[in-house]
């Protein structure tokens, strides 16, 4: 977990490969989850009626959906307190990502942040209080009892380690000419991943369970799949169109193959029965709610598959994945080749968009944390 801690995180700054310029599908989903998040919200207040209020934001990334996730909460903590009659609370706000995230970006837009909090809705400074804390949400991370909302979007389909076991066997790599799990790949690596997928989840919600106040609520918002099967397009196409074009360049010698069949990714699109099945085990929260909720690749809805060019679409989708998954990449292939390889993603994602409705499925979970 250490080194992967180092290494992961979204393309920094505000350049045109950044994630700050590329988070639609993000932003998109954030709105997916509003009207979950509104009942979540007002739960949280009503069942604490807190005078001093714990929010956090994990896997908070940087950019500008950061603090819209943020300033929604806050409306909805403000719109609550009026409906039920109660003084707004004071509101501690905590980011959390990883040590490598762009918080620096965050920062700078806090001025601003802070501005609109007091002109424009008529919350004062000295009500809301925002600090990050960096490290992996796959442990404690809060003290105990001090959250009363925590809301995760887009995180938690990333592991906190590659699944044990994938790197060698016998010294021979199990998921050859693949980084994740595809229809060709071993029924042991498929296993592999859920595992590691259950493990995290339940650390996840163990550690959660120590900090949310009972009564508290959570809303969790990551890629998942409607397939009981690991190996269904939605959720894993993504990463083989990458592997292949991966493959392509080691046929031609531009980076070797043993690199591709040592790399597997740290991700998994997880079933809702999957989900469910840890919620339960673990024990601490009830499941108020969940849905996997459809999602074009370009941030759009699955119906509005022509409104862009095929090409167009497919840049759109490849700076956006470039945003994502660049750092990790770079640091196992180097980033000499990284243009390279995210050109024959284009193409592949040009003829790929040209016959196919790519869409992803979302998971929108909101939990309670039982008295």
């Amino acid at each position: 977990m250490g080194e992967l801690m180092q290494i992961f995180h979204m393309n920094k700054g505000e350049g045109e490969a950044s994630y700050a310029k590329n988070c639609t599908v993000q932003r998109q989903i954030i709105s997916l989850g509003k009207t979950v998040m509104e009942k979540a919200v007002y739960d949280a207040v009503k069942n604490s009626l807190p005078k001093s209020m714990g929010i956090a934001d994990l896997g908070c990334s940087s950019g500008p959906n950061t603090l819209m996730a943020i300033s929604e909460i806050i409306d909805d903590v403000r719109d609550t307190c009026h409906e039920i009659g109660l003084p707004l609370p004071e509101l501690r706000v905590a980011l959390n990502d990883l040590p490598g995230n762009d918080f620096n970006y965050v920062f700078m837009s806090l001025a601003d942040f802070n501005h609109n909090l007091n002109n424009n809705k008529g919350i004062p400074s000295d009500r809301c209080f925002i600090s990050a804390m960096p490290g992996s949400f796959y442990g404690r991370l809060f003290p105990i009892n001090s959250l009363h909302f925590v809301h995760s979007s887009s995180s938690l389909h990333w592991l906190s380690q590659v699944p044990v076991g994938l790197d060698h066997n016998s010294g021979k790599h199990l998921n050859k000419g693949k980084i994740y799990i595809s229809k060709t790949s071993p029924e042991c690596v498929v296993k592999a991943y859920l595992r590691q997928f259950e493990k995290d989840m339940f650390v996840f919600l163990r550690s959660r369970a120590a900090e949310v106040v009972p009564g508290g609520t959570m809303v969790l918002s990551f890629m998942g799949r409607a397939s009981p099967l690991a190996s269904a397009e939605v959720g894993t196409h993504q990463w083989e169109l990458l592997a292949h074009a991966l493959m392509a360049m080691a046929k031609e010698e531009v980076v070797e193959e043993e690199k591709i069949d040592s790399f597997n990714t740290p991700y998994y699109a997880a079933s809702a029965e999957e989900v469910r099945n840890v919620i339960e085990e673990e024990g601490s929260f009830v499941m108020n709610y969940i849905e996997g909720l459809e999602i074009g690749w370009d941030g759009g809805s699955v119906e509005s598959h022509h409104d862009f060019e095929v090409s167009s679409k497919a840049q759109i989708v490849t700076q956006m994945i470039r945003a994502v998954v660049e750092p990790i990449m770079e640091s196992h292939f180097g980033s000499q080749v990284m243009d390279d390889l995210f050109r024959r993603y284009t193409q592949l994602l040009q003829h790929y968009f040209s016959k196919t409705i790519a869409k992803h499925v979302n998971l929108v979970i909101s939990l309670t944390r039982k008295f």
